[in-house]
């Protein structure tokens, strides 16, 4: 299996002046071949047809050495070039096929990147036995990359150096020989066909993601601790103070650009403190004794979308709660919903086991025991009350339950389809099935929590 690394390197000044001259010419020859072709497609708009147009892309690089006009590309490694326009030729050719965006222009930023291939750096031991990492070869020659290694790998065939807020980091895949079999979910929901309704209720799980409890398994919640709260609030104060000093100074200036990275730098914390609850929830859910989990399909770039502005008669702009869905935006991009279900998808491939999503309608309405759907069911975050059968749930925690009984049907369901790991019901209108009602699966009805009305 291929696995990922990513340490912390810190260079000697006289590497980062080197590094920082390579990032800026592979930029140079990235931003050259873009507009390279924003020329060709202007002209093949014209006069060309679409295959010709392509026919004149490839990864050549050298029409843009000159001695006069850009000398610095003589003092970078021609496999650095190399490897830019390498890279911007495949973006290409997934643009075309439809998987990402075109290439476009990369801003002259703090950021930066170069990537290497084995000729380039060489994994070697110092005298203590300690691993270093040696960049360049017999004619561009930066001696030894000291870098932090907080766990054991393998040399991969090549590598990332990066910079970010002034900082350096080595990143680079490599194949760890585990002979652990990886299933595709196809394979998974047909092993999974094949038992009974009580043996899926064992091994499956529904996950309910959310902004007060970011992650409900119904039978534990995964939350920031306190000191993760203080410590996102504070970065978020810190912040705020800092963007108004930012907008009263002058820009271009080197105060300017020093609170520019202080401001980057609290933002790098918030994104460290949602990585490592990303990292530790994924973990203690994939070393349970479930096999089998389930989310729901969110779309979050839709969630998160700002609200279309307001006119009424006359034209003129009225209220439309952008301040208060700006709030809701932030809080949901700030649990991570998506980093927590990617994370969760490598651990369990590990370990053999799936995660499954499905439709995500109503299943904040549905109540768990009866299978009645209204919004009335709750109406607070956290008490859910069924109008029907007056049963009284942790709403998040009857979510779960609705997620798990969901997916469980869709198993037992012949007529399912995966759809990027997506279980969807072929059977009705549109080959989509909204909901569950009724006939829930395996319903739990607790009599306790049920409410008597007093009249």
């Amino acid at each position: 299996m291929i696995s990922g690394v990513k340490f912390r390197a810190y260079p000697t000044m006289e590497q980062k002046v080197i590094l920082s001259q390579w990032m800026g010419c592979a930029r140079l020859i990235w931003n050259a071949k873009c507009d390279e072709d924003q020329y060709f497609r202007s002209f093949a708009n014209k006069f060309y047809p679409f295959r010709e147009y392509f026919a004149t892309q490839d990864q050549k690089y050298s029409q843009f050495k000159s001695k006069e006009l850009t000398p610095w590309l003589f003092d970078c490694p021609s496999t650095i070039l190399k490897n830019s326009t390498v890279n911007w030729f495949n973006t290409l050719k997934k643009s075309i096929k439809g998987t990402c965006g075109r290439p476009k222009r990369k801003v002259k930023t703090d950021k930066g990147n170069i990537y290497l291939t084995r000729d380039l750096f060489s994994f070697e031991r110092d005298p203590f036995g300690k691993v270093r990492l040696k960049i360049g070869g017999k004619k561009y020659n930066i001696g030894f990359l000291a870098f932090k290694a907080h766990s054991d790998f393998k040399e991969p065939n090549s590598l990332y150096i990066r910079k970010e807020r002034g900082q350096y980091f080595v990143s680079f895949c490599y194949e760890d020989g585990l002979d652990n079999p990886v299933f595709t979910p196809e394979e998974h929901l047909e092993h999974l066909r094949g038992m009974t309704a009580a043996q899926l209720q064992e091994i499956v799980v529904g996950l309910d993601r959310g902004i007060s409890i970011p992650v409900h398994s119904g039978d534990a919640e995964f939350d920031f601790s306190k000191a993760q709260k203080n410590h996102l609030s504070k970065a978020d104060r810190y912040i705020k103070r800092l963007q108004r000093k930012l907008a009263r100074q002058q820009k271009g200036s080197n105060r300017r650009a020093k609170t520019k990275h202080r401001i980057a730098t609290h933002h790098a914390k918030k994104a460290n403190i949602r990585a490592d609850f990303a990292h530790k929830t994924s973990r203690s859910l994939v070393d349970s004794d479930k096999r089998v989990f389930v989310l729901e399909k969110l779309n979050t770039k839709q969630m998160t979308r700002r609200p279309v502005p307001k006119k009424d008669e006359d034209g003129h702009f009225i209220p439309n709660k952008a301040k208060a869905k700006a709030g809701l935006n932030k809080a949901i991009l700030n649990v991570g919903w998506h980093q927590i279900a990617t994370f969760l998808k490598y651990k369990a491939a590990r370990l053999g086991k799936a995660v499954l999503s499905i439709p995500a309608a109503y299943t904040s309405q549905e109540c768990a025991s009866c299978g009645h759907i209204h919004p009335d069911n709750r109406k607070s975050q956290e008490r859910f009350k069924c109008v029907s059968c007056e049963h009284i749930d942790n709403a998040d925690h009857n979510a779960a339950i609705v997620i798990k009984s969901r997916a469980i049907k869709l198993i037992l369901d012949t007529g399912t389809v995966l759809s990027e790991d997506h279980l969807i019901s072929d059977s009705g209108r549109r080959g989509s099935r909204k909901s569950v009602k009724g006939s829930a699966l395996n319903r739990i009805v607790d009599e306790a929590s049920k409410e008597k009305c007093a009249a």
